[in-house]
């Protein structure tokens, strides 16, 4: 086996192991963005939401010590690039929260359900896979290059290469930007923080914890594994390139894309061309983790669909997924806690298109069943 296929396959097997470990906390934690959602629309209740904000603030805290010391270079991620696509990640990230309400959870709580014995999930999960595919590659493809992609902001033209937050404020404070950055995720992270643990019914919840700081070290973990172990010269070009990677450059956690990659290997496994990357093992790392968790705790129930409704109403939310995922370059983990892990502009429009859409579908649901 050359280099560059053990630099590949070690990715591979690092983050199964580490989305093994995320789908069993999962499973036992019910962490879901949509769960965290609808539990402030329909209860008033924050805790999940909480859940969801600590990764965000643990992932934000790892991803920007491995970069203040050297370890990573975030600058190399696709989160960050100069051209900020602002009508995508707006629309995309709307037909994500929506999608994610119909078909009751976004992409990784997708592979949490399919590991604990859910029918629902696979068809989902089947359907969420090709959308995304077509949207990258595809039909869908085409008409997405050809119309929102092009409206976009070139931040180079201001001088600012990149969509980080530290580059911005460094450009207008003129100080470095990696001083910018650190002192900018410092502060970020810290007001994530004091909110999330403002809350005493969450700081007594073991689960909320450990699904928060389980998302967060994954995240971290994920970036680690890519920019820094899966990172090295190319034997036949001698350039330095990131291994084991769909983007071809540092990742870390996202489940849209990489279900659609997934469904690519498993149709053409004879293709001697395609590998399982770092976001192919991470899919199926979470499905295993999840089914252990259940199969052990006894949690492992087979679901079906309650009715055509029911199943058209998940079908259209896998799609919409699948579509806007991509178009917003990633999903509720995706862009909500890897992306805004970079401190990236679009991550935040993405982010905050998500719970829009969710919060709307989630409304018009409620009264939709009101007037029944």
């Amino acid at each position: 086996m050359s280099t560059a296929s053990n630099i590949a396959s070690t990715v591979a097997w690092l983050s199964f192991a580490v989305a093994f470990v995320l789908g069993a906390i999962s499973a036992r934690t019910q962490f879901c963005t949509l769960g965290a959602v609808s539990d402030i629309v329909n209860m008033n209740d924050w805790t999940r939401m909480r859940m969801w904000v600590l990764a965000m603030a643990v992932a934000i805290i790892g991803a920007q010590a491995l970069y203040a010391f050297g370890v990573i270079d975030l600058g190399k991620s696709f989160y960050v690039r100069p051209n900020l696509t602002w009508l995508s990640y707006i629309v995309g990230g709307l037909m994500f929260g929506i999608g994610m309400t119909l078909a009751s959870g976004c992409g990784s709580r997708t592979l949490v359900r399919i590991g604990g014995g859910n029918i629902k999930s696979i068809v989902v999960f089947v359907f969420l896979g090709i959308a995304a595919y077509m949207t990258m590659k595809g039909l869908f493809a085409v008409w997405r290059v050809a119309s929102i992609d092009k409206v976009a902001v070139d931040l180079s033209a201001s001088g600012i290469a990149t969509q980080e937050f530290g580059a911005v404020f460094a450009a207008m404070l003129g100080v470095s930007k990696k001083s910018a950055q650190i002192g900018v995720a410092s502060v970020i992270a810290l007001a994530m923080l004091v909110w999330v643990l403002w809350s005493a019914e969450f700081r007594r919840s073991v689960d909320a914890w450990l699904g928060g700081l389980g998302y967060g070290f994954a995240i971290a973990a994920g970036w680690y594994i890519t920019a820094k172990v899966g990172f090295g010269e190319n034997p036949e070009t001698l350039e330095m390139v990131f291994f084991g990677t769909n983007s071809r450059a540092a990742e870390s956690l996202t489940f849209v894309a990489p279900i659609g990659y997934t469904l690519e290997l498993l149709m053409l496994w004879s293709d001697k061309s395609l590998i399982v990357t770092f976001g192919v093992a991470s899919a199926l790392g979470v499905i295993a983790g999840s089914f252990v968790y259940s199969v052990l705790f006894k949690r492992f129930r087979v679901e079906g669909f309650a009715s055509a409704e029911d199943t058209r109403n998940h079908i259209v939310g896998a799609v919409l997924m699948g579509s806007g995922g991509v178009t917003a370059m990633g999903c509720t983990i995706g862009q909500g806690v890897t992306g805004l892990s970079t401190l990236a502009l679009g991550s935040f429009l993405a982010l905050a298109a998500m719970i829009i859409g969710s919060a709307a579908t989630l409304k018009y649901q409620y009264w939709k069943l009101m007037q029944e």
